[in-house]
């Protein structure tokens, strides 16, 4: 079996001033966006057709920020820990020390999207069929920083398992480090199917349908390795938290592939 390797949360210090591993992830998460984002601008035909500029990502990314970081920690305190932070509303500050949900994020960005659709006039399903393949590679980095922080652990596993992790800070049981299979699964592995899903014209929503639905079945999937989160419906051994809330991701991704599809034909 292996050993969590204990890795300082705090990436570099300087006197009072801290910078840590799990907000690098993130600043990785939002520079790999940009540089991703501009590949595509400068190479895929239909964004040149429509006249998409590298100068409109600035304006992008600030409203996916504030979406991605106002909506994760909401999602976190609304979903999942709302005993804790009742008790504790002043943690609900501290991002710092990790506990962001990636769908009050995706709805976070959503209302910031809604916004920037309003501010340009772009058709809401083109900015997001742009930014869906982006976004993967950005999941996998904020697992990352889930594993770095020690958080998130997988459930008891076999211990002939080659990979089975012991974190001692939870006990010293093999666990399944849940964390690195969703870096993989919903990181990885959906950024390799949006990005050549996405290389070609697809019609308007299609894009945009495959990321929900492939997402929502990939961390459904990976949700089985992981200690179920108590959430606002208590724990459960049968279906998460994260379960509960991806499967109207696959039914409305799969209703709007549907509809795209359609809507061309």
């Amino acid at each position: 079996m292996l050993i969590y390797p204990k890795i300082d949360p705090i990436a570099l210090q300087i006197g009072p001033l801290a910078v840590r591993w799990y907000g690098l992830m993130y600043l990785l998460a939002f520079l790999q966006f940009w540089w991703l984002g501009r590949h595509r601008i400068l190479t895929h035909p239909r964004l040149i057709r429509d006249g998409w500029r590298v100068a409109e990502l600035d304006d992008l990314l600030f409203y996916g920020v504030i979406g991605v970081i106002a909506g994760g920690r909401l999602g976190q305190v609304l979903f999942y820990e709302p005993a804790y932070y009742l008790q504790h509303p002043l943690e609900i500050f501290a991002v710092w020390h990790g506990g962001m949900s990636f769908h009050g994020g995706f709805l976070g960005v959503l209302t910031a999207m809604a916004l920037y659709v309003r501010k340009t006039g772009r058709n809401w399903l083109d900015v997001t069929d742009f930014i869906a393949p982006l976004v993967p590679l950005g999941l996998a980095t904020g697992r990352i920083g889930n594993f770095i922080n020690g958080e998130l652990w997988g459930r008891v596993a076999d211990p002939a398992l080659p990979w089975a992790m012991v974190f001692p800070h939870v006990d010293n049981l093999p666990r399944h480090p849940s964390q690195l299979y969703q870096a993989g699964l919903e990181g990885v592995a959906l950024f390799i199917v949006l990005w050549l899903f996405s290389g070609r014209e697809r019609p308007r929503g299609a894009v945009s349908g495959a990321f929900l639905a492939g997402y929502g079945v990939f961390r459904f999937s990976a949700e089985y390795f992981r200690t179920p989160d108590a959430g606002i419906f208590g724990l459960s051994e049968t279906i998460s938290m994260g379960q509960w809330l991806s499967l109207p991701m696959i039914v409305a991704g799969l209703a709007l592939c549907g509809w795209a599809y359609r809507r061309r034909a």
